[in-house]
């Protein structure tokens, strides 16, 4: 019988709801036997979802979710730099290369993050920062959904937000700091090959989240497959909550032709989230996952 894995969650380490014991706590309870904590650009929860792994029987792969950015799209040149995620799993999450890479790709998501905030701001709204400056303080990482949540926590904004009929972090994200949107602002650092190799270095292997969450398109996909195998990605995310089962099958069929593994996640962020709130919700259609080491970490 094929293990039950689910290799992407999130705690209060990046944009999780729950502590990480929590987050593992919650996957054994919903049957997960494989599990990847993988925090966005920190490892400092992976710790804390071990322990709490062996206590509840659940097998945690150390992992890290490294946002990445690409800027060598279809077209190329100018223009077409996007942001993108890596997975990395096997990790020495103790090791020091690690920790001096992640620190460096950290402190450009924090200033990724300010400058929309004052774009936020300059477009008129009002923002209680009293979480993002504790968890500055606490050198906890801040992302979309903290601004989300200070945007939401002020009350001048509260009209406002009514008009435009936003009424949860998700649709403030959608609305606002999405590629595409006014208040968005693309990092600056680490490239997608950075963080392939900053993967490799702590011995883990690589692997591309959720292609088809961020690029729609089915042939700029695969065209994408290609380059970042190129650049040494050793697999796709190919079974993933969102992903439909045409766009499953495409991913699963292009990482078997060309050897790479296929992995899959319901991505969960917590138990109130729209889409990313159960484990384990995502389709095989049949399919055979390639785990390859990831199901053999200890």
């Amino acid at each position: 019988m094929a293990i039950r894995f689910d290799l992407q969650s999130h705690s209060t380490h990046s944009d999780g709801a729950l502590e990480a014991a929590e987050v593992v706590e919650r996957a054994a309870r919903a049957g997960v036997e494989l599990l990847a904590l993988s925090d966005h650009d920190t490892v400092s929860g992976v710790a804390e979802a071990l322990r709490a792994g062996e206590r509840y029987g659940v097998r945690v792969v150390p992992a890290v979710e490294i946002s990445a950015i690409d800027a060598d799209g279809e077209e190329g040149g100018i223009g077409t730099a996007r942001e993108l995620h890596i997975l990395g799993y096997g990790i020495d999450h103790t090791g020091p290369v690690l920790t001096e890479r992640l620190a460096e790709f950290l402190a450009d998501r924090e200033q990724r993050t300010l400058r929309m905030a004052r774009a936020l701001q300059e477009l008129g709204f009002e923002l209680d920062e009293a979480e993002i400056e504790g968890r500055i303080a606490a050198g906890k990482p801040i992302g979309r959904p903290h601004l989300a949540e200070a945007v939401l926590a002020a009350p001048g904004n509260a009209a406002r937000l009514r008009d435009e009929e936003i009424d949860d972090i998700g649709s403030l994200i959608r609305g606002y700091l999405v590629e595409g949107k006014p208040a968005f602002r693309l990092r600056e650092t680490p490239t997608v090959a950075q963080a392939i190799e900053a993967i490799h270095e702590a011995g883990g292997v690589a692997i591309w989240a959720h292609p088809f969450w961020d690029i729609p398109d089915p042939d700029e996909v695969l065209a994408s497959i290609d380059r970042f195998r190129a650049l040494g990605i050793d697999g796709v995310e190919a079974f993933y909550v969102t992903h439909t089962q045409e766009q499953t099958m495409l991913l699963a069929q292009r990482s078997e032709e060309l050897g790479l593994l296929s992995t899959g996640s319901a991505d969960f962020h917590g138990p109130e989230n729209r889409l990313f709130s159960k484990f384990l919700a995502f389709e095989l259609y049949g399919l055979e996952p390639r785990l390859g080491p990831i199901a053999s970490t200890r």
